[in-house]
């Protein structure tokens, strides 16, 4: 079943019911679609299965970057949240492997 990386935004089980109230059940799925966006902070594309609705909430913000930032870490799956934390750590300045110096 589909589901969206960022919003969380998965297929819903509603009724649809007739004029004689009849209840049939169906299922309603979002469209997700695989896209690939440019995250700026890192400097690299970056490929995730997102909803439609929730590309439009991404160019109403303004870019990925700032839009994974306000999402809760609840909502996001475990490549968003990987990359949320690559997002954290270059915005703090601790994207840099740091190396041991030699002593002799």
């Amino acid at each position: 079943m589909p589901r969206c990386e960022l919003t969380g935004k998965s297929p819903e089980v509603k009724n649809l019911v007739s004029h004689s109230n009849i209840k049939t059940k169906s299922v309603a799925l979002p469209n997700v679609q695989q896209k690939r966006l440019f995250s700026t902070l890192l400097g690299e594309m970056v490929s995730l299965k997102i909803a439609s609705s929730t590309i439009k909430s991404i160019d109403h913000v303004g870019s990925i970057d700032k839009f994974l930032l306000t999402q809760e870490d609840a909502r996001l799956s475990k490549r968003a949240l990987s990359l949320k934390t690559r997002m954290l750590r270059k915005l703090r300045g601790q994207g840099f492997k740091r190396t041991k110096k030699a002593t002799k």
